[in-house]
């Protein structure tokens, strides 16, 4: 059987998916490793070669991403890297499988590299004396080692051996050898083994950069300089506007709405409609509530285009090894409310799909943080089908309007996050993150990434749309739309300003928050929305509950009493934020 572990910097682990590689690797103690290298990167791999020869471990390397480093101007000595070793090296392009045969073929002779590190006197010597004393429990140095440096304790295949009493005298250990140094522990270890790569690594490693590498490398350093990596940023934020918001938003839209389903398919299947006898059937379909006239022209005319346009954008962003950077830039900003730039990760994938960035707040460290983020990303940070939607409906009345949306947005997500991260128990993270370097999109894998999302879109969302309109169709049918209106409409007509048709869109958004956003689109369509209800509208719907597989998805990851607990706070908040934004933009005349 073959395991594919979570990717881990380190065996000292401070993130879940680090405890997971470290567990899995002692689960499964006389099976061989392969330890796949960024050869962009042979200095951290080096130092996690280190770590698997303190577990013991027979590895065979795949220094992959090979074509990569040799654009980048860096040649490996890959035979020497073997022979100092003592282990199978292998050079690997994943994409396109070179070297896969090779590397299976040198399984067998994986073997423990060569790479034993001494530490400074105390650490030796308290290794030495755990050793002594505990090798009988299967306390190797590897373990003793993850134990000294890392934040999450002993692994529970060990930790069980042991009596509350030894684990208590080890705890001891660690303190009195932490009191006796004057650096943390980790940070020592983690010195030593970064020094021992380097000698290594100056030994097996050329650089010779390109005109067109050092551009890149430039340009790399650029993109997250302090200060010059702001301008970097917004003109990244600039061409994700004009191209989400303006070119699939507005343009594709256009075509697809007016054109393609306005001008052809529905009218003509309201003629073809038109023979049969059955008004109920006929409304079903191509009524006000139709699965083809709102269902099919919601998904497949407004939504389609622009989640196209946005997964081309983020396929570049995230090819080009920019996303990385952009979670240092935000560091600094993210500390004040008790997060790190990793956080930002799962937020920007947020804005591809808010429930598979649920998902991705397991690379986080602490349970502070993984609720914290979620919650967030639950309340003010919208997918990349409303954002779309959102960004063509405010983009068509001015910048102005997408200026104050995303400055209510931001607000909400710093005020809200700053408090939530004063009363959410736990601590934040030191944050550690590689940044690769910046490269040239490909376009094959730009592509294959953006068809995959456009598959996962068309099988999970456009369903969901269908069912939508179905259950709007029903309402409609029993008359309990309209009493819903009624019910709703102290709210959404004299504290939000909204027409009471806006009910129907909200009610939308329960179902998907990029679905209610459409249902915007289509009163803004009619003139149901001047520029004000707009702003208003779009920035409830941003803040408003998470769709139905978001919440499932929290339930899953953060339990159900949590997940609850974020709706009822959401809902009450998002409609505040609309009723104060409304009083604010009418009270100073905005585009009256």
């Amino acid at each position: 059987m073959i395991y594919d572990s979570p990717g881990a910097d380190t065996l000292s682990p401070i993130s879940e998916d680090e405890i997971v590689t470290r567990d899995l690797i002692l689960a499964n103690p006389d099976s061989p490793l392969i330890c796949v290298i960024d050869a962009k990167n042979l200095l951290r791999g080096l130092v996690l070669l280190s770590q698997l020869a303190e577990f013991g471990r027979k590895v065979a390397v795949a220094l992959n991403m090979a074509d990569e480093a040799a654009s980048a101007g860096i040649k490996i000595n890959i035979q020497a890297m073997s022979q100092i070793l003592g282990i199978p090296v292998i050079s690997t392009i994943a994409t396109q499988r070179f070297g896969i045969d090779e590397l299976k073929n040198s399984i067998p002779r994986a073997a423990v590299p060569n790479l034993s590190i001494r530490f400074n006197h105390p650490i030796e010597e308290l290794l030495s004396g755990l050793a002594r004393e505990f090798k009988s429990n299967g306390l190797s140095r590897g373990i003793m080692l993850s134990f000294l440096s890392g934040d999450n304790g002993l692994p529970p295949s060990i930790k069980k051996i042991f009596t509350a009493e030894t684990m208590k005298l080890l705890e001891l250990h660690k303190r009195q050898l932490q009191n006796s140094l004057a650096e943390p522990i980790g940070f020592m270890i983690a010195k030593t083994r970064n020094e021992e790569a380097q000698r290594i690594f100056k030994q097996l490693v050329t650089l010779k950069l390109s005109t067109a590498g050092r551009l890149f490398n430039a340009l790399g350093r650029l993109s997250h300089h302090p200060i010059f990596g702001i301008p970097v940023l917004l003109l990244v934020l600039i061409g994700f506007y004009y191209f989400v918001g303006v070119f699939g938003a507005q343009t594709l839209v256009g075509l697809l709405e007016g054109n393609l389903f306005g001008s052809l398919i529905n009218p003509l299947f309201t003629r073809l409609f038109s023979y049969v006898p059955w008004v109920f059937l006929r409304d079903l379909f191509v009524g006000e509530y139709g699965i083809i006239t709102m269902a099919l022209t919601y998904a497949l005319a407004l939504i389609l285009p622009i989640v196209t346009t946005f997964f081309l954008a983020f396929g570049v962003l995230e090819d080009s090894g920019y996303l990385p950077r952009l979670a240092f830039m935000v560091d600094r900003i993210f500390k004040k409310i008790g997060l790190n730039g990793r956080a930002v990760l799962p937020m920007v994938l947020g804005l591809g799909c808010d429930t598979m960035a649920v998902l991705t707040t397991r690379i986080l460290s602490t349970k502070k943080e993984k609720v914290l983020v979620t919650f967030l990303l639950a309340l003010a940070i919208p997918c990349s089908a409303q954002l779309g939607v959102t960004l063509g409906i405010l983009g068509a009345i001015s910048f102005t309007a997408v200026l104050i949306w995303l400055g209510v947005i931001l607000s909400v997500l710093f005020l809200v996050g700053y408090i939530s991260s004063k009363v959410i128990p736990g601590r934040a993270s030191d944050f550690i993150l590689e940044i690769p370097p910046l490269r040239l999109p490909q376009p094959q894998n730009v592509i294959v990434k953006t068809l995959m999302r456009l598959e996962w879109y068309l099988k999970e969302a456009v369903p969901l749309f269908v069912l939508g309109t179905l259950i709007l169709f029903v309402l409609d049918k029993l008359g309990i739309l309209v009493l819903l209106e009624r019910a709703f409409s102290p709210v959404v007509v004299n504290f939000l300003g909204l027409p009471a048709k806006a009910s129907e869109a909200f009610i939308m958004g329960f179902l998907r928050r990029d679905y209610g956003a459409a249902g915007f689109k289509g009163l803004f369509d009619d003139g149901l929305l001047d520029p004000v209800n707009t702003v208003v509208a779009m920035s409830v719907i941003t803040l408003f509950v998470p769709c139905i597989a978001n919440f499932f998805m929290i339930i899953k990851e953060r339990g159900l009493k949590t997940a609850v607990g974020m709706v009822l706070f959401i809902v009450p908040f998002a409609l505040a934020v609309g009723g104060l934004l409304n009083l604010i933009l009418r009270g100073i005349g905005l585009w009256q």
